[in-house]
C-alpha cells in the first residue's frame, strides 16, 4: 500500500514510475466503475489527487469491501489482469500495464466500510474521474501505519500540509492521538503551526482549518 519514498541503494536514484503508475489507476478506476463497483482510491495516488506533491514509486491502491471482493476480482480476470491473493489477508495483489496494484480490504486493521466509500470525495485522476477517499480518511490511515519500525514523518508531513484544510483534525486526534507515533507527529504539526492544539491552525501555514469534508462556514 505503501507509495511514500524510500532509500534508494547508495550511488542511485529510484526510478520515476510516476506516470506508469498513474495510468494504472486510470485503468483500475475505470474497469471498476464500468462495473458498478463500490471502491475509494487511496494511497499515494489519493495525495496526487488531492492535491499533494508525492513521488509515487510503488503501486496504485484501492479499497473495496470484504462482500465486493469475489465480483472485484472477477472484473480484473476477466480484463485480463493477473490477480492473487499474497500472505497478508486483508489485500488482494493484481498487476496491470507492468505495476502492482493492491486491493485493500481492510484499511488501518479495519474492515473498508460502505460508509468509508460514501465519504470518498469524486476527483480527477488526470483524466478519469473516480472517488478518493475522504482526506481525513486518507490522513488518519497514514497516521495509523506508523510504528517504531516504520516512522517516516517527512514523507506524511508532506501530504498533510496541503490537504490540512480538507482534513477533520478533532476526529484524526480522536482516532489516533492515543498512541505514542501518531500523538508525536500531531505534535509537531502543532509546533509547526499546521494545525492548533483543538485541530485548527491559525498560524501562518494560512487560515483556521479543521473544518470537516465537506463542511463551509457558513455550517459552522
Amino acid at each position: 500500500m505503501d507509495d511514500w519514498p524510500g532509500p534508494a541503494p547508495a550511488g542511485r536514484l529510484p526510478p520515476d514510475r510516476a506516470q506508469a503508475i498513474l495510468e494504472t489507476a486510470k485503468r483500475i478506476g475505470s474497469l471498476l466503475k464500468a462495473k458498478g463497483h463500490p471502491f475509494a482510491l487511496a494511497g499515494g495516488v489519493a495525495a496526487y489527487a488531492h492535491g499533494a506533491t508525492v513521488r509515487l514509486q510503488h503501486d496504485a491502491d484501492f479499497c473495496v469491501r470484504w462482500e465486493d471482493a469475489e465480483a472485484v476480482t472477477r472484473t480484473l480476470r476477466e480484463a485480463g489482469l493477473q490477480v492473487y491473493l499474497p500472505p497478508e489477508d486483508w489485500l488482494i495483489k493484481a498487476r496491470c500495464l507492468g505495476q502492482d496494484v493492491d486491493l485493500i480490504l481492510e484499511l488501518a486493521k479495519r474492515p473498508v466500510t460502505s460508509e468509508l466509500l460514501d465519504r470518498a470525495e469524486v476527483l480527477p485522476v488526470d483524466s478519469v474521474h473516480m472517488p478518493v477517499l475522504a482526506a481525513t480518511d486518507l490522513v488518519s490511515s497514514l497516521l495509523a501505519a506508523f510504528s517504531e519500525h516504520h516512522c517516516d514523518f517527512g514523507a506524511v508531513l508532506a501530504v498533510v500540509r496541503p490537504l490540512r484544510e480538507k482534513v477533520d483534525w478533532r476526529r484524526v486526534r480522536a482516532e489516533r492521538g492515543g498512541t505514542p507515533m501518531p500523538d508525536a507527529f500531531l505534535y509537531l504539526l502543532e509546533r509547526l503551526q499546521v494545525i492548533g492544539p483543538d485541530g485548527r491552525s491559525d498560524g501562518p501555514e494560512g487560515g483556521t482549518h479543521g473544518k470537516r469534508d465537506g463542511e463551509t462556514d457558513d455550517d459552522r
